[in-house]
């Protein structure tokens, strides 16, 4: 009965659910839905292309997904780096459906991509950021060098209420009838974040300077925004088996760092993340950045951020 329920879900948000909804929204991934979600509130349910288990870096678009996006009046996705199926359907879009990056949305805090699989020490205050430039720099960023880009911006949640505004101000813009409603729940939204912000601040400030290793080099805005310190990466992406220099080097790492945990993820190559810790006395720990274990909602979020504090107290406090 749960799977019929969450197909019948994930069928249902292709188009809006109020009779008095003025338009229709389609997102790529569900941590941006969440967040579109929240927004919208009782004028719709936005639907979302990336769902059950399947990851936006390599999700494949089925026929269906094309024509509810062309359906659309706006169109939402992080970014091309992080969707890149994205990339041919923007082309293809008619002129009646606005394209929306939210990586490129105004004062953006963006980081560029780490390199190796031992990463060098950061310091937590040199972001890249876009404060005091509005959207033009993160513009210009995704899109002349989207390669450099980390594009895993939601797991900061200042990212995230800077996202809230700009997601109302679209909506708005698309719907000027309901702007004032996606004005108000867009407050409700970031008055929530503000306080999951604070309390992820709160839960995490023991865990300070504690080394960890990470499957994928999906948490750098995380660790940023919380004084964390991962020290490698296993794979360059999670569809990609790691070289065994790479191994032997992470090894290295766990060995002179005194790493004490490892970042799994849901179906992303169990048996390397466990030939990594093997000999050593570190745990792993299974994380969902991507909230690909979550049911789409407004809710999501908050739920896949206090998921990714609970990892790390799991790994390095285990009672």
């Amino acid at each position: 009965m749960r799977y019929v329920l969450l197909a019948a879900f994930c069928v249902s948000v292709i188009s809006t659910s109020n009779a008095h909804a003025q338009i229709k929204v389609v997102v790529t991934s569900k941590p941006a839905q969440s967040l579109v979600a929240s927004v919208m509130g009782e004028t719709g349910i936005p639907g979302v292309l990336v769902s059950g288990a399947a990851s936006p870096h390599t999700y494949a678009m089925k026929p269906s997904d094309g024509q509810a996006v062309n359906r659309a009046t706006v169109f939402f996705r992080i970014s091309e780096g992080l969707e890149p199926f994205t990339k041919k359907l923007a082309k293809s879009l008619p002129k009646s459906v606005r394209l929306v990056s939210l990586q490129e949305t105004p004062g953006l805090n963006v980081v560029d991509r780490r390199e190796g699989g031992a990463f060098e020490a950061h310091g937590h205050d040199d972001h890249k950021a876009d404060a005091q430039g509005g959207g033009t720099k993160a513009g210009k960023r995704a899109a002349e060098a989207e390669d450099e880009t980390d594009p895993h911006v939601w797991l900061d949640p200042r990212n995230a209420i800077l996202m809230i505004d700009y997601i109302a101000t679209v909506l708005g813009e698309a719907d000027p009838a309901n702007a004032s409603t996606y004005k108000s729940n867009a407050a409700t939204a970031k008055s929530k974040l503000q306080a999951l912000d604070q309390e992820m601040e709160r839960e995490l400030k023991p865990y300070a300077g504690k080394a960890f290793i990470v499957l994928h080099d999906a948490y750098q805005y995380f660790e940023r925004r919380f004084g964390l310190t991962a020290v490698g990466s296993i794979a360059v992406n999670p569809e990609t088996a790691p070289s065994g220099k790479r191994l032997s080097a992470l090894r290295k790492k766990i060995a002179d760092a005194g790493v004490a945990c490892v970042f799994a993820e849901p179906g992303m190559q169990p048996k390397v993340v466990a030939a990594v810790i093997e000999g050593s006395s570190a745990k792993s720990v299974l994380q969902d950045p991507e909230a690909t274990r979550l049911s789409p909602g407004p809710n999501l979020y908050e739920d896949l951020m206090r998921g990714l504090v609970n990892g790390v107290k799991q790994c390095f406090d285990p009672k």
